[in-house]
């Protein structure tokens, strides 16, 4: 007799259909076989040893001849939220379940050695991919809260093997698990908490106005760190398909406790040890990696030039594309990484640079050299760099500025309608209304130059200053500009504060 039971195989953030075969036959020899087939790996091939002791919990003897296919055999499986479907496949092949109990049902699930379903990850995903199928997904009791938030998905729970089959004979029916909370993010701390820094101010608002890219180049103590962690409150809340997206790779991994989901956006700041993997994406499973964590969100590069090479140069492509692909021999997988870029270092290794307190002995030559550990293409990829001078003592001696989070999140909020309000006319995707997302007919339509901006543009290009990407990074950070000064045409004024932010690391350490 044969079983069968759907369950997914993840592949980023997608789920891939998974059909799971159950063949039982009481001849053979002495002892008990068990085979599990479809390319499987260790944690699939180990179920069988989970199962078995789950069976014997409850007192089910298996047949001689267990064999357990996975298909399609071509993909590779890999996890061990394998358990639960085999286990389901299994009773209906034996007649503890009724054979077409299982016909609507997808499951996913790890079991203990007792019977109880233990929790996954990757829930969410696999809800959404159920109910793309047309079935409704099993679970683990834990994750039930995380897998109700698929919209119309019918999600079963139960805690354990008991559980399921009192619930298909009716003697104890579940009731489908509610959404999981929905949380607040962590504590942002206020603008208001940096004294002085006026002008790297205003590249932060810049910044969160159109989403741009931002660097931060001063010495230690100078407040980058301070800046780039407030950029968050700047930043309104995740639209609902803004929420899902990033939902779902924090499901796969793992990262999603008791169901509870947040609006907040993302900041992940990885320490400048993380590897190129850690950053975009792999490992023997190919995990998600911290741009792809940062989806939606930001993701801050202290210390960048002490990050490896390999490591920074691995951002360029998702930087462009708001995605990851990870290639591997025989399969691509792909996360979303659509993120905010804010990265500060020091001016050489020493901290200080040439100039003031404190200042390299062994500069330009020091300073140079620890510029160049970041490359031109990822630095061509930065909109606004901005230098970010020591606090003096007069600053700190200053009253708390009298604007703070509060007043710079609002004007962020006007200008950000005023970019949405604009994709709609242009029937654009919901998802790239802002600024820094711009390109084609929608940039020349949004980002058209009055004859003073665009003669110093193309001054500012003929002298070299500017590459093509430069160039249409340009006039997408002077558009945000424009919006934040409430301006409909991008004026010369505003090409040229924009040109201010495009000059690059090594034509700034020098004021140092």
């Amino acid at each position: 007799m044969i079983g069968r039971v759907v369950t997914v195989a993840f592949e980023g953030v997608e789920a891939r259909r998974v059909d799971v075969e159950v063949q039982v036959s009481n001849t053979g020899g002495v002892d008990a076989a068990f085979f599990i087939v479809g390319l499987a790996d260790k944690a699939v091939t180990e179920s069988r040893e989970r199962v078995r002791a789950a069976f014997l919990g409850l007192g089910l003897a298996l047949p001689k001849r267990v064999v357990v296919n996975l298909a399609p055999a071509d993909v590779k499986k890999e996890g061990s939220h394998y358990d639960l479907p085999i286990a389901l496949g299994l009773m209906c092949a034996m007649g503890v379940l009724p054979a077409d109990a299982l016909q609507e049902w997808a499951a996913v699930g790890e079991l203990s050695l007792d019977g109880r379903i233990a929790p996954v990850s990757g829930v969410l995903p696999a809800a959404v991919a159920a109910n793309g199928f047309g079935l409704g997904l099993m679970c683990p009791e834990t994750n039930g809260p995380e897998a109700a938030w698929a919209g119309e998905a019918r999600i079963l729970a139960p805690r354990s093997l008991i559980a399921v089959v009192n619930h298909f004979r009716g003697s104890q029916v579940m009731s489908p698990p509610k959404p999981g909370p929905m949380v607040e993010g962590e504590a942002v701390p206020d603008l208001r908490d940096v004294r002085g820094q006026e002008s790297a101010k205003r590249a932060l608002e810049i910044a969160a106005a159109g989403g741009h890219n931002l660097l931060f180049i001063g010495p230690p103590g100078s407040g980058k760190s301070m800046l780039a962690q407030r950029l968050p409150g700047l930043l309104p809340p995740l639209s609902a398909e803004e929420l899902l997206q990033t939902s779902m790779v924090h499901s796969v991994a793992g990262l999603i406790a008791k169901g509870a989901l947040t609006r907040a956006r993302p900041f992940r700041a990885p320490h400048h040890s993380a590897s190129m993997a850690a950053l975009t994406g792999g490992g023997l499973k190919v995990k998600p990696g911290e741009v792809s964590l940062a989806h939606n969100g930001v993701l801050f590069l202290d210390e960048l030039p002490e990050f490896t090479p390999q490591a920074l140069d691995s951002l360029r492509q998702p930087l462009e594309t708001g995605e990851v692909m990870v290639a591997r021999a025989n399969a691509h997988v792909r996360y979303p990484a659509r993120v905010q870029l804010v990265a500060a270092m020091n001016p050489c290794r020493c901290g200080y640079g040439g100039l003031g307190k404190g200042h390299c002995g062994k500069a330009p030559r020091c300073q140079r050299d620890y510029g160049n550990r970041v490359s031109g293409p990822l630095l061509d990829r930065i909109d606004l760099q901005i230098e970010v001078p020591a606090v003096t003592a007069a600053d700190l001696a200053l009253p708390p500025p009298a604007e703070g989070t509060a007043e710079a999140a609002a004007r962020v909020a006007k200008a950000r309608a005023v970019q949405e309000a604009r994709a709609e006319e242009a029937a654009a995707s919901p998802g790239l209304y802002l600024n820094a997302r711009l390109e084609g007919d929608r940039l020349d339509a949004a980002a058209a130059l009055d004859e003073g901006g665009k003669a110093l543009l193309t001054r500012a290009a003929e002298a070299g200053h500017l590459t093509a990407r430069g160039w249409t990074r340009t006039l997408r950070l002077a558009r945000t500009i424009a919006d934040l000064d409430g301006s409909g045409p991008v004026r010369r004024v505003h090409v040229a504060e924009a040109l201010i932010y495009r000059r690059t690391a090594a034509e700034m350490a020098p004021a140092f």
